[in-house]
């Protein structure tokens, strides 16, 4: 049984749901470091994941997604190990959508805060770490985890009713 698309459909759908699972946990630990769980609103927060959401899936399927799969795919072109393309792939994406959400985290920070006097190179790397020393292990630990684990059983299962319709 394969864990990843092999389709452009497929890579759609995997795209999502890996978006929903880091939106979600990026979301919510962005929420606890800066102090606003309690602060704002359910609406608020609902509309800072849709809108994170909407971004981070753009962004996989137009920007990095594409870049990323350029890159991979050129560094590991005479390697077969499923695992280190894997891991190299999630390496590079999570540098990749690091590097765009923190932009997004900024501007958000910034509109609704200011920057407290801070420069914005600054807080922008500042952003960037933090995001960055989350998300990996989160990528390469729970969220691709999962997403392959559950994507692997929606094809499957898609497989198994198509032989069962036959």
């Amino acid at each position: 049984m394969r864990k990843l698309p092999t389709t452009k459909k497929e890579n759609f759908y995997f795209g999502m749901m890996m978006c929903v699972g880091m939106v979600i946990m990026m979301t919510t630990y962005n929420l606890i470091t800066n102090g606003l769980i309690g602060r704002i609103s359910l609406v608020a927060v609902l509309m800072q994941f849709v809108l994170g959401f909407m971004i981070a899936f753009m962004l996989e399927l137009f920007v990095v997604g594409p870049a990323v799969k350029k890159i991979v795919f050129s560094l590991t072109r005479n390697n077969s190990n499923k695992i280190i393309m894997i891991v190299a792939m999630a390496f590079f994406m999570v540098i990749g959508m690091v590097t765009f959400m923190s932009m997004y985290g900024l501007a958000s920070f910034y509109y609704a805060n200011g920057l407290g006097g801070e420069s914005v190179l600054g807080s922008y790397f500042s952003i960037f770490i933090k995001n960055f020393v989350f998300a990996l292990p989160l990528q390469l630990l729970i969220v691709g985890p999962t997403v392959r684990f559950l994507f692997g059983k929606l094809k499957a299962s898609r497989m198994n009713e198509s032989f069962t319709t036959v």
